[in-house]
């Protein structure tokens, strides 16, 4: 297989058929043209990864070329060849024209090589680039949420179904995983889209404090309380209030809560007037709401009232296929909030993003993405624009990813193993299984065949 396809545009045939046979010696596919009109024709049909131009052509120079190319197939890297260069027009080609490289005759051609090579992945880049604005203008968000997993899809629908309620509904997962976003989703799709989305973190508020800001106080009410507070309540009535880190609330403002869940009035604090709100309570936790009722620290009635419908978000480690969408969003995102020329991520660093654990979920790839914006110098973020941000360092293992063997395992045995678990863990595709195992397919078979003649392969595991 080819490692590439290069169209090579120059009107001298014997400068043509030199570029031919050093890049089909390299492993590339290659075709040549005389000049610029019959090049972006043959561009047309033969969709080459990299043009090799000359800049000097009769009909179409390579700068008209250069031009057409960048606006008609954005994912073609042109290379410019002349044999009478200058500073000057080595800057026009690459900071003005757009050109993916510059360079003289005579040419470097293990220079050439390298670049080529380069290029190639930078349109391979490219391509992916838009394939993944495609599925994310077409299918792959929801309000703020990325994502087109079949758990995503699954929230998807059941935040459909709820948001058009008023009922109360407790979002659950580890921190990072967006669980504001699924508050943010539910309140933007409901009735009470123009009234207030107010949101607010337990954790964050001072013991002391918590009962002001989310019922408000009177003037006088107690030390400091120089002015009328409106708190959270009423600041959300009419609208949706996130009540984020629920499980952090102290008991007795639970009792407090769960009396204005009830009733739908609130006082202020030094205030004996009762205030009617209409609002429609979200809560979220990154803990297992059972254990801390088990625990003692959250009141089994107020669990009942708020976990009307519950919408758990899964960690960012199993819903991996999300991964590069997720990415370009925010590589989209940050770069136009940052003003930088990032704009898509190459194969390298997806891999390094799929391979990392993600403890701190869609958080932590968006500070990951949000430095390696910062620091790039060009379209395209590589693998070492994540370091040293620790992503390859940090990657853990799953349990279920691993074999442990005793010493003194034969051999065969270790292969035996490695086999099957492999195949079991691709749902026996054994195509992505020969793959990962370094082997042929035809060995794959070979093996299979000889522990099905053993007797040595589970049931149904050589479908």
């Amino acid at each position: 297989m080819a490692k590439g396809r290069v169209l090579i545009v120059d009107d001298e045939p014997a400068a043509a058929e030199t570029l031919r046979e050093m890049l089909n010696a390299l492993g590339y596919e290659t075709v040549a043209e005389a000049d610029g009109v019959a090049g972006l024709q043959r561009a047309e049909e033969f969709h080459p990864h990299v043009i090799l131009a000359d800049v000097l052509m009769p009909r179409l120079d390579g700068f008209g070329l250069l031009r057409e190319v960048r606006s008609r197939y954005p994912e073609m890297a042109v290379i410019l060849l002349t044999g009478q260069g200058s500073v000057e027009m080595a800057v026009r080609a690459i900071q003005d024209e757009g050109a993916y490289h510059y360079f003289e005759k005579p040419i470097d051609m293990q220079k050439l090589g390298l670049i080529i090579e380069r290029a190639v992945e930078f349109g391979e880049a490219r391509r992916e680039n838009e394939a993944l604005r495609r599925q994310l203008r077409d299918r792959g968000a929801f309000g703020q949420m990325v994502g087109m997993s079949t758990p995503m899809r699954r929230i998807y629908a059941l935040i459909e179904q709820v948001a058009p309620s008023s009922a109360s509904v407790l979002i659950t997962g580890e921190s990072g995983t967006g669980k504001e976003l699924v508050a943010r989703t539910i309140h933007n799709l409901s009735p009470r889209s123009d009234a207030p989305f107010v949101a607010i973190n337990v954790s964050a508020i001072p013991e002391t404090l918590m009962e002001s800001e989310l019922f408000g106080h009177e003037k006088g009410a107690f030390t400091g309380a120089a002015s009328r507070r409106l708190g959270c309540f009423e600041l959300a009535n009419g609208g949706t209030l996130l009540l984020d880190e629920i499980a952090e609330m102290p008991t007795l403002l639970q009792a407090k809560l769960l009396r204005v869940l009830e009733e739908r009035v609130l006082r202020r604090l030094g205030s004996t007037h009762e205030i009617p709100v209409d609002v429609r309570l979200l809560a979220a936790t990154n803990k297992d709401p059972l254990e801390v009722v088990h625990a003692g620290t959250f009141r089994e009635d107020l669990l009942y009232r708020l976990n009307v419908i519950t919408i758990h978000l899964p960690p960012l480690r199993e819903r991996t296929d999300d991964i590069p969408l997720l990415a370009q969003h925010l590589v989209t995102q940050l770069s136009e909030r940052h003003s930088r020329p990032a704009r898509f991520l190459s194969q390298g660093a997806l891999d390094v993003l799929r391979s990392h654990n993600w403890p701190g979920n869609v958080r932590e790839l968006r500070n990951a993405i949000e430095r390696a914006v910062i620091i790039c110098s060009g379209e395209v973020i590589e693998r070492h624009h994540l370091a040293p941000y620790p992503v390859e360092q940090r990657t853990r293992v799953r349990s279920e990813d691993t074999i442990t063997f005793p010493v003194g395992t034969p051999v065969e045995e270790v292969e035996r193993q490695m086999i099957l678990r492999t195949l079991q863990k691709t749902d026996n595709n054994k195509t992505r299984a020969a793959e990962l195992l370094g082997i042929s397919l035809k060995t794959l078979h070979n093996k299979l065949r000889l522990y099905r003649d053993r007797n040595q392969l589970p049931e149904n595991s050589d479908r």
